[in-house]
């Protein structure tokens, strides 16, 4: 199915169940160069302004999603490195709690290491705490061979693989961080573009993905957008009726 006669099959969901944006960065906010998109960025603005939260989930590290999350102008939680880790806002002070082990997943990068691979870790993972994130010069299939056994799981985000904990992840990261402000996956309209969104994708209100996204995460979403990258965010946003043409179009999509 192309992802235009997905989007024209999924329809517009009703605005009235949907109350939250839970959100990736990177391919879902950005273009196709990884720069944030002008449109995006009103459009989150937008969505604030008519007092819907507005949730950061990301594969990125904390303080690359906090500096984007504070000037966008957000409040709340952020999930970063795919749900290893999550930000809290609370009325005594600011929280990070941490969800994965990264011995665990230290443990599987070196034996897929040792098995011959040649695994470069990101620039970022100096600052990661819960996960392993490696450039994506090897295939998923080839590193969870060479990983076996281990509770390990080794996810493609399209821009790197990562290695995290077993039973971790964006899923139970956004439970834990929805549940203060008294809302589910099912009230969230939900927007990625990863393998790594797969299971966000299945359990929201409104799943929506790009026709740039991964082929899993087209699959699980309920609408596939006609353009790719920022713009299909927006071409969403416009279908679910919260929000008009943005002020500032982005670059077109690519």
């Amino acid at each position: 199915m192309t992802p235009g006669s997905r989007a024209k099959a999924a329809g517009k969901p009703s605005t009235r169940r949907l109350k939250a944006l839970v959100t990736d960065v990177d391919g879902t906010l950005t273009d196709a160069r990884r720069r944030l998109d002008p449109g995006a960025v009103v459009a989150i603005r937008k969505l604030t302004a008519r007092g819907w939260p507005v949730v950061l989930a990301t594969g990125n590290v904390l303080p690359i999603a906090l500096a984007l999350h504070r000037s966008l102008g957000l409040k709340g939680p952020i999930v970063a490195e795919n749900g290893g880790l999550v930000y809290e806002e609370l009325a005594h002070g600011e929280k990070v709690t941490a969800l994965a082990d990264r011995d665990l997943a230290l443990r599987a990068f070196r034996r897929a290491r040792r098995a011959g691979l040649e695994l470069s870790p990101l620039f970022t993972d100096r600052w990661r705490e819960t996960e392993v994130a490696v450039e994506p010069t090897v295939s998923v299939r080839r590193i969870r061979a060479a990983v076996g056994d281990l509770p390990v799981s080794v996810e493609s985000t399209g821009y790197a693989i990562h290695f995290m904990e077993k039973g971790a992840g964006k899923l139970p990261a956004l439970a834990r961080v929805l549940r203060p402000l008294g809302l589910t996956l099912a009230d969230c309209m939900v927007a990625g573009d990863g393998d790594n969104d797969v299971e966000m994708l299945r359990a929201s209100g409104w799943g929506v993905s790009f026709a740039s996204a991964s082929p899993a995460a087209r699959r699980a979403a309920e609408f596939v957008s006609r353009r790719g990258f920022a713009a299909g965010f927006v071409e969403a946003l416009m279908l679910l009726g919260v929000l008009d043409p943005p002020e500032s179009p982005g670059d077109p999509a690519c």
